[in-house]
């Protein structure tokens, strides 16, 4: 079984019984294998950034993409983010004008989202690696049994998260949330290829700092 997996302990705790299961064994086995034989994204040691950056106690929201970027240079381990320097990929874009439509903040020149994740973003890529210039390459492989344990765990052991599901893929794997002690939001996908059917004009950021100001939670700067 794995013993060397690397993530913040707030998170080992709750997903060690995980860690021990078949699936994840076999997962780690082609993801180390993969590593030594073609180039992955994001860098290993980032693989779990999103919740060393976000510590289980501290999640307020969890927003859910679905692959990393697969070009050089842009995972950075948050879904969305990409590394301070590399042009904003078309989704980021559209995310950063609906916030300025939404609160009037002025976009940001750093696509780098760290800064949400430490006031309690968790931002999680359904799967968490990828081969380069091949998206999905790393799907099915166990990433997705993962994360779906990732958001059950949250769901269940925690209270008033804003759980924000931007697409087909993300409102299906939301299914597990349970919508009596947490908010879902939920819209199109900021791609350009949708965007224009609902993502422009969802107004997800004010709604869910409205959310956390009622329930007596700091809202974020986003």
């Amino acid at each position: 079984m794995p013993t060397d997996i690397k993530i913040s302990p707030s998170w080992k705790e709750k997903l060690e019984s995980e860690f021990e299961k078949p699936y994840f064994e076999a997962l780690i086995n082609f993801v180390k294998q993969e590593y030594q034989t073609q180039t992955i994204y994001p860098p290993g040691k980032e693989i779990f950034k999103a919740f060393d950056s976000c510590p289980f106690e501290q999640v307020k929201v969890v927003i859910i993409g679905q692959d990393p970027y697969h070009g050089v240079g842009q995972a950075n381990g948050l879904c969305f983010s990409v590394r301070e320097g590399i042009r904003n990929p078309p989704s980021l874009v559209n995310i950063f004008k609906e916030i300025h439509t939404d609160l009037g903040k002025p976009i940001p020149t750093s696509g780098d989202l760290s800064r949400w994740a430490k006031q309690g973003v968790l931002l999680l890529n359904a799967t968490l690696t990828v081969r380069a210039s091949s998206p999905g390459s790393h799907q099915n492989k166990g990433w997705e049994t993962f994360t779906d344990a990732v958001i059950k765990c949250i769901s269940d052991e925690r209270e008033h998260v804003v759980f924000i599901l931007w697409g087909a893929y993300a409102q299906k794997k939301g299914e597990v949330i349970n919508r009596s002690k947490h908010q879902v939001l939920m819209s199109p996908h900021p791609s350009p290829f949708s965007a224009d059917r609902g993502f422009f004009g969802n107004k997800h950021f004010s709604k869910t700092n409205a959310y956390l100001k009622s329930k007596g939670l700091g809202e974020i700067d986003w």
